[in-house]
């Protein structure tokens, strides 16, 4: 199967289009919203099955999952069902929806549903007025299409927006479209192109490649905020998406706003020491709240493009080190749940809070980074090596002795007898001396690369301490 890449380009609309356009996407999420309530009430019909009930008790076995199966089945809980309670839909709103918008729509529901009913969701959340901003085809031949760099859509023709000297875009737009997207950001609309192929390489003025790429090994230990990245020649302890903190306190200001306007439209629904009661009283929401949220909303998608563009640029720059890269395995899931142990604090008396880093990861997103990097690595036909974690333990190792020592979270520095270096720091360096079986470290090369690791090391913990703003985990 070939790659695929996107490439964005914003549509010149007039208000008669950019009016057609959301009320097509309205009518999709109303398509969306009926299709997930459909799949609800026959989940709920399923459940009130006997046998359904009687085999739902009985531990897993091949049996079990075979009756359960034709029972997902007898129920219509599959994508092709959904594809055709869809169909009379769409066929209403023929005009509006074509019949492989409306089936890709029927299909996200699905996925939606599925999270719920095999996991790890616990329910699902219905699409709000404005809330589905996007919808897609399925090929570039019927439905949304593009055509001789024009949007078609069921009678709609736009134009895009290419500036004459974006190159990169002239490129890409030579590659064969296997399907489009129409998006909405705020009051604009853009077309996703989904192209066959690598994308084109960016060029500097000169001509020359703007992210040049080299052979060599690198080795990345990646925490929750904070990256650490070695190679042959460098050693970096960075924070991840540094840019997205610059919109962080206006998103605070805007959550502090919000609450005061529910508080003011909603006093009945507090107590007197300002925690929320348990009743079913309905909350009322002012035309100011609302603008409000939609404010918070675009703030958000405004963050994610930053920590998105913050990721890409990281990724290039680990590219331009060496195209040899390893990193641990990390389970963000187990991460972001919260703590089930329950603790006393022993000065307050108080229980401990029971949070993990939920919030970190939904700021930073280190995943993504890596899904980043992954993909510009199999544009080369290449891989990112993920390394055992669980053998090799790269945070409790000394390449001197050979030996494993346990260490705690708070434990920032390891102390040896050239010195001290920094954990995250000295993690990379192992992770980038594993073996090729990913599974142990290769000590004589760790010995042999020591001298040149220990200059970078105390380069980089020099300039970290002369930095206006490090992170805690740093220990600088």
């Amino acid at each position: 199967m070939k790659p695929s890449y996107i490439l964005n380009l914003p549509l010149k609309t007039e208000k008669w289009q950019e009016d057609i356009l959301y009320k097509r996407l309205e009518i999709a999420r109303k398509m969306y919203n009926a299709c997930l309530g459909e799949l609800l009430k026959r989940h709920k019909r399923m459940k009130q099955d006997k046998e359904y009930r009687s085999w739902i008790k009985q531990g897993k076995s091949k049996e079990r999952s075979q009756v359960l199966k034709g029972l997902n089945k007898k129920y219509g809980l599959n994508e092709y069902a959904v594809h055709a309670f869809v169909k009379p839909m769409q066929h209403h709103f023929k005009k509006n929806i074509d019949s492989f918008t409306a089936q890709k729509i029927a299909t996200r529901s699905w996925f939606t549903f599925e999270k719920f009913l095999y996991g790890p969701a616990k329910k699902v959340m219905f699409k709000r007025e404005d809330g589905l901003t996007s919808v897609e085809g399925k090929s570039n031949k019927s439905g949304i299409r593009f055509i001789d760099n024009i949007f078609v859509w069921n009678g709609l023709k736009i134009h895009i927006i290419t500036k004459a000297n974006d190159v990169y875009a002239h490129l890409a737009l030579e590659d064969r479209v296997k399907y489009c997207r129409v998006v909405r950001r705020k009051d604009r609309y853009f077309v996703q192109l989904v192209l066959e192929g690598v994308p084109p390489k960016k060029v500097d003025r000169s001509g020359k490649d703007k992210h040049r790429r080299k052979e060599g090994k690198v080795g990345i230990d990646i925490g929750t905020q904070t990256i650490a990245v070695v190679s042959e020649e460098e050693a970096k302890l960075l924070e991840l998406a540094p840019s997205a903190n610059n919109i962080e306190q206006e998103k605070r200001i805007l959550l502090r706003k919000l609450d005061r306007q529910r508080r003011a439209t909603n006093p009945h629904k507090y107590n007197k020491d300002g925690t929320v009661k348990r009743s079913k009283e309905k909350w009322h929401h002012s035309i100011n709240y609302v603008k409000t949220k939609k404010e918070l909303a675009d703030m958000q998608r405004k963050i994610g493009d930053i920590r998105k563009q913050d990721h890409n640029k990281m990724a290039n720059w680990i590219l331009s080190l060496g195209d040899d890269i390893k990193v641990e395995t990390m389970n963000y899931k187990g991460l972001q749940a919260r703590t089930k142990e329950t603790k006393i604090n022993e000065r307050t008396g108080r229980m401990t809070k029971k949070k993990r880093f939920g919030k970190s990861l939904a700021n930073k997103a280190p995943s993504m980074l890596l899904t980043i990097l992954e993909n510009k690595l199999t544009y080369d036909e290449k891989a990112l090596k993920k390394i055992d974690t669980y053998k090799v333990k790269a945070s409790q190792y000394n390449h001197f002795e050979g030996t494993f020592t346990k260490k705690t979270l708070s434990e920032r520095w390891n102390d040896f007898e050239g010195g001290t270096i920094q954990r995250d720091l000295y993690s990379a360096f192992l992770i980038m001396n594993v073996k090729h079986n990913l599974k142990e470290i290769d000590r004589d090369s760790c010995i042999k690369k020591w001298e040149g690791f220990k200059a970078s090391h105390d380069r980089e913990i020099e300039r970290l301490r002369t930095s206006r703003r490090t992170i805690a985990s740093m220990g600088v």
